[in-house]
């Protein structure tokens, strides 16, 4: 069966009264593998929305999404403020499989035109944070002897020479395997170049990833440590 059809019969057999229901991540695409699953976004009327599942349909992993359209907006609106709303892609990119009063319709058009608009601008706070937190682990890095302590500071110091290179763009950020989806349109080359960098890091030759790290962190005004400064929330007489 069609990975939408199949999609689709999952729809009805678990949520027959769905408003509209929508199929989205890798599946679609060429990305596809033997473990993607079915990233499923189901609307409805009410109760029992919202919640999220994690499921079989017979050889099938699926991720279950039920929302109602205010939900929906409820949990989106706050991940854009994140910059990174995987409900929001699910919908803007993503099949409709069914559409009984025209919600899944509006929604989708919603979707694209808030996945197009893009995140808000990237504040220079945000900015100037990401390059304190880069600057301070590669202060980690060149000090690190413990190969158990090395493999943690390398993986962070990879995501977020990530995340900075896409904030510099101001872009959507990702997580996981999204992150060098992000990240390969406006920084073509630069997932492969961390991966090899960080390999060789793991290995015993920091060179290149300290080199790499501090390219990205140039880019964004170069490393910040000394004179940061964040201010606590404020004790209410």
């Amino acid at each position: 069966m069609d990975v939408i059809d199949l999609a689709r019969a999952f729809v009805l057999e678990r949520h027959p009264d769905a408003r509209a229901a929508f199929l989205g991540g890798s599946v679609l695409t060429d990305r596809r593998t033997a473990r993607s699953d079915l990233d499923v976004v189901v609307l409805l009327d009410g109760p029992p929305a919202p919640y999220r599942e994690s499921l079989r349909y017979g050889d099938w992993p699926v991720e279950l999404f039920v929302h109602t359209e205010e939900s929906w907006h409820g949990f989106v609106t706050p991940e854009i403020a994140l910059r990174n709303s995987p409900l929001l892609w699910m919908c803007a990119d993503g099949a409709l499989l069914l559409d009984a009063d025209g919600t899944g319709a509006r929604l989708a058009g919603t979707a694209r035109r808030l996945a197009e608009t893009g995140p808000p601008p990237v504040t220079g706070t945000a900015i100037e944070d990401a390059r304190y937190a880069l600057t301070d682990l590669l202060d980690d890095f060149a000090a690190c002897t413990d190969a158990g302590e090395r493999l943690f500071v390398v993986a962070e110091l990879v995501r977020r020479t990530g995340e900075l290179a896409l904030l510099t763009h101001n872009t959507w950020l990702g997580g996981g395997k999204w992150l060098a989806r992000r990240l390969e349109p406006v920084a073509p080359g630069l997932p492969a170049r961390l991966a090899e960098a960080a390999g060789a890091a793991l290995n015993g030759a920091p060179d290149a990833l300290t080199s790499l790290v501090t390219e990205v962190l140039d880019a964004a005004g170069g490393p910040f440590w000394e004179g940061y400064r964040r201010s606590g929330p404020r004790e209410r007489s």
